[in-house]
C-alpha cells in the first residue's frame, strides 16, 4: 500500500514566511539574529523575532507581539519594514505598522540564557497621514530614520527623528519617480540609493545615486554613479573602507562591481554568467553581505542558487552547504544567515560560521516537514525547446510512489511575470505529487535567474512567449511518456493567472485551468492598476495606448469564446492590483458560452491570499475541481467540496 496523500492542512497555511534576517553584534561581541515571520495562521500577521546566533534550540523571543503587524503598503508590495541598530547594550528597533513609524529600545543581556528586555513602551514617531512609509535605515549620528515615503503618486526620501512623537516626515530628496534601497556610508557622510521612472521597471532600467550630507543633515551634491537606460542596478552597499558595491547587468548578467573611491572608475572583479540579484518587487531584499573580512554572495546559475565567497582580488570560492534556494543574506563578524531551502527541506534559517577553514552550517526549518525524505518528489531540471525553438527551463516533479508512465500533469505558470520558479521544497507541489500527479513549474521566457537575454524574451511577447513555453513544457513531457495528454491542467496566480487563461484561449494542450486573482483584460490593466505596475505592460506587450490592438489580441476576456474547457477562479475582494471586476467579467463571458465555470470570492483577501483557511480552501477545491473535470475517479477527496457559484 502506498503512502497516504499529503493533506491540504499540512501542505499550505502552516509555513510562516521568513523575511529580512539580520545579524547584530551586542555586548561582549554576542551575535544576535533578528528576523521577520509572517504567520498565515494569524491571517498573515508579520512580527519580529530575536535569538542568539547559533542557538536554534532556544525558543525565539517575539519583539512585536500581537496585535502588532509589521507591514508597509508602499507600491502595494511593501517590504523593508524593520530597521535595527545597536548602541552599546541597547538594541534600537524601528518598524512600520499601520502606515506609521514606531520605535522601541531593548536591553541586550551579556549572559545566556537571559533574554532582551524592553526599556520602554513602543513610541509612535510619525503621525498618521495620507502616505505610506518603507525601506528605512537608522542614521545614529543624527538620531534619525531615513527611508521612503510614497505620497500623491510619487516617492520621497524622508527622515524622522528618533526622539520625537507624531512627526510629519521631513523631505530630504525628491526623486523623479520611484526610489529606494538606500544605504549610509561607514563614516556617515554619504548616502546612496536607487531610482527608476516609468515606463521602466527597476529590473529594466534603474540608476544608482549618491549624495553628501550637509552640516544640517540635508542631502546635497546628488549625482548619478551607475546604471541608466537598459541597465538595472540592485542593492547598493558600502564596505567598511568606504568602497561602494552594487550589482548591475550591463554585461547581460547581474554581476557585482566596486567603486574604490568617490571619483574612481568602477571595477568588476567577479565577472560570471550568473546572477547576484533578484527582481526588485519589494524592499528589504539582500543577496550580498560583508562579514567583516570578506564578501559573501548568493549566486543564481541555471535556476539554482549557491553561496560564494568573493575576495577583493577577484577570487571566487564556493561555500559548501546543501541549499540551492536562498534569499535574505546577512553577515556580521565572520558569520552569515540566509533564508534557505532545497528539494527536501522547507524554508528555514541557514546559519553559517565562516571563521573555520571549513565553514560550519546549521539549518532550522520554519516548520517540521510532514513528509519523510523518501516520500518527497525531488525536482528535476527539464530543458526543452520553447517559443521559437529557444531552450527553456522548468522544474519537473514526478508523481510519488508511482511506476514510470503517463500521469496527470499540472503545469504551473509563476506570477510576476518577472520572477522565477524556484527549487526549494514546496509542500503545495507535494500535495499534488502525493496524489499521483506530475507537476512542471515553468521558467518561461521572461523569468529571472538566467541572465538579461532570457529575461527580455518576454519584452513585447507577454501572452505569446509564456503561453508557448508552458504548452511546450507539457508537450515535452507527453512526448517523453510522462504525461497523459487527456489529463493536462494548468494553474497560476496574478500574471501566472493571465498566462493560464491565455494558454486555455490560444493552445489546445490543456483540459482544465484554475486561476487566482488573474489578469483577464490587458486593456483594463493598462488603464486601471496601481502605480508600481502602471506602465509595466508597456514593456511586456507594447506602448499604451498606441499598441491597443496588441492588448486586445492577447486579452483572454476578449477571446473567451476560444476556451473550451472548465475554469475555476479564486478572487479576493480587497484586491487593488487586479480588480475583482476583471474576474467577474471573465467568468460571465465563459458562462455565456456554456463553459463550466466556478468562482470563489474571499471578502477579506487582497492580491495574494494570506489567511491559512483561504490557502487550504483554494488548494482543496482546485484538486477536487481538476479531479472531477478530468475524470480522475481514483483521486482523493478534499475536505470541502467545491460549490458551484
Amino acid at each position: 500500500m502506498g503512502a497516504a496523500p499529503l493533506s491540504a492542512q499540512h501542505a499550505v497555511g502552516r509555513l510562516p514566511g521568513l523575511k529580512e534576517p539580520a545579524l547584530v553584534s551586542g555586548p561582549d561581541a554576542t551575535l544576535w539574529l533578528i528576523w521577520l515571520e509572517q504567520r498565515p495562521q494569524e491571517r498573515g500577521r508579520t512580527t519580529a523575532l530575536i535569538r542568539r546566533f547559533g542557538d536554534s534550540e532556544a525558543g525565539p523571543q517575539e519583539l512585536t507581539p500581537a496585535p502588532s503587524n509589521l507591514r508597509s503598503r508602499v507600491h502595494d508590495y511593501g517590504g523593508g519594514v524593520l530597521a535595527t541598530a545597536v548602541e552599546q547594550d541597547r538594541l534600537i528597533l524601528a518598524w512600520i505598522e499601520r502606515g506609521c513609524l514606531w520605535r522601541q529600545d531593548w536591553r541586550l543581556p551579556q549572559a545566556s540564557p537571559q533574554q532582551p528586555t524592553p526599556l520602554a513602551a513602543p513610541q509612535r514617531l510619525s503621525r498618521e497621514g495620507d502616505w505610506e512609509l518603507a525601506d528605512g535605515v537608522l542614521d545614529l549620528p543624527r538620531q534619525r530614520w531615513i527611508g521612503i515615503r510614497e505620497i500623491e503618486g510619487r516617492d520621497e526620501l524622508v527622515s524622522l527623528a528618533l526622539n520625537a512623537s507624531d512627526q510629519t516626515p521631513l523631505l530630504l530628496h525628491q526623486p523623479t519617480d520611484f526610489a529606494g534601497y538606500g544605504c549610509l556610508s561607514p563614516d556617515g557622510q554619504r548616502f546612496a540609493w536607487v531610482e527608476w521612472q516609468q515606463p521602466a521597471m527597476p529590473w529594466d532600467s534603474s540608476r544608482l545615486w549618491c549624495a553628501e550630507f550637509s552640516d544640517t543633515g540635508g542631502l546635497v551634491e546628488s549625482r548619478q554613479l551607475a546604471g541608466g537606460d537598459g541597465i538595472s542596478v540592485f542593492q547598493p552597499q558600502w564596505l567598511p573602507d568606504g568602497q561602494l558595491l552594487v550589482a548591475e547587468d550591463s554585461s547581460g548578467w547581474w554581476n557585482l562591481m566596486l567603486q574604490p573611491s568617490a571619483d574612481a572608475a568602477w571595477e568588476r572583479p567577479w565577472p560570471m554568467p550568473a546572477e547576484t540579484a533578484m527582481p526588485q518587487w519589494i524592499y528589504g531584499m539582500s543577496t550580498t553581505a560583508w562579514d567583516g573580512e570578506q564578501l559573501i554572495a548568493a549566486v543564481c546559475s541555471r535556476g539554482a542558487w549557491s553561496l560564494q565567497r568573493l575576495s577583493l582580488d577577484g577570487t571566487v570560492q564556493l561555500l559548501p552547504q546543501p541549499f540551492d534556494d536562498l534569499a535574505g543574506l546577512s553577515a556580521c563578524n565572520g558569520r552569515a544567515v540566509a533564508v534557505a531551502s532545497n528539494s527536501t527541506s522547507v524554508a528555514g534559517l541557514l546559519e553559517i560560521d565562516l571563521r573555520p577553514a571549513t565553514p560550519i552550517w546549521s539549518h532550522s526549518p520554519a516548520i517540521t516537514s510532514p513528509l519523510s525524505v523518501e516520500a518527497i518528489s525531488v525536482a528535476e531540471p527539464l530543458w526543452f525547446n520553447g517559443h521559437q525553438g529557444e531552450r527553456t527551463h522548468a522544474w519537473y516533479y514526478p508523481p510519488s510512489g508511482k511506476p514510470p508512465g503517463p500521469a496527470p500533469l499540472l503545469v504551473k505558470s509563476h506570477s510576476g511575470p518577472t520572477a522565477m520558479a524556484r527549487r526549494g521544497l514546496s509542500l503545495a507541489i507535494q500535495y499534488w505529487t502525493s496524489r499521483g500527479w506530475g507537476v512542471v513549474d515553468v521558467n518561461y521566457g521572461g523569468s529571472t535567474g538566467f541572465g538579461r537575454d532570457y529575461r527580455e524574451r518576454l519584452n513585447g511577447g507577454w501572452g505569446l512567449v509564456d503561453v508557448a513555453d508552458c504548452a511546450a513544457a507539457a508537450q515535452a513531457l507527453i512526448e517523453a511518456g510522462r504525461a497523459n495528454p487527456g489529463q493536462i491542467a494548468i494553474e497560476g496566480g496574478s500574471a501566472g493567472g493571465f498566462t493560464t487563461l491565455a494558454a486555455l484561449c490560444f493552445t489546445d494542450v490543456f483540459r482544465a485551468g484554475a486561476c487566482r486573482y488573474a489578469v483577464c483584460d490587458l486593456t483594463a490593466m493598462a488603464e486601471d492598476t496601481h502605480r508600481f505596475e502602471a506602465r509595466y505592460v508597456d514593456g511586456l506587450v507594447g506602448e499604451w495606448p498606441a499598441a491597443r490592438a496588441l492588448y486586445e489580441q492577447r486579452s483572454p476576456l476578449l477571446h473567451a469564446d476560444q476556451i473550451r474547457c472548465p475554469v475555476l477562479f479564486f478572487q479576493g475582494l480587497q484586491d487593488k492590483v487586479v480588480p475583482p471586476e476583471q474576474t467577474e467579467r471573465m467568468a460571465e463571458a465563459l458562462r455565456s458560452n456554456g463553459i463550466p465555470v466556478e468562482v470563489r470570492l474571499f471578502e477579506e483577501e487582497g492580491h495574494g491570499f494570506r489567511s491559512q483557511a483561504t490557502q487550504i480552501e483554494v488548494l482543496e477545491q482546485t484538486e477536487a475541481f481538476f479531479r472531477r473535470e478530468l475524470g480522475l475517479t481514483d483521486g482523493y477527496k478534499a475536505h470541502n467540496p467545491v460549490q458551484q457559484m
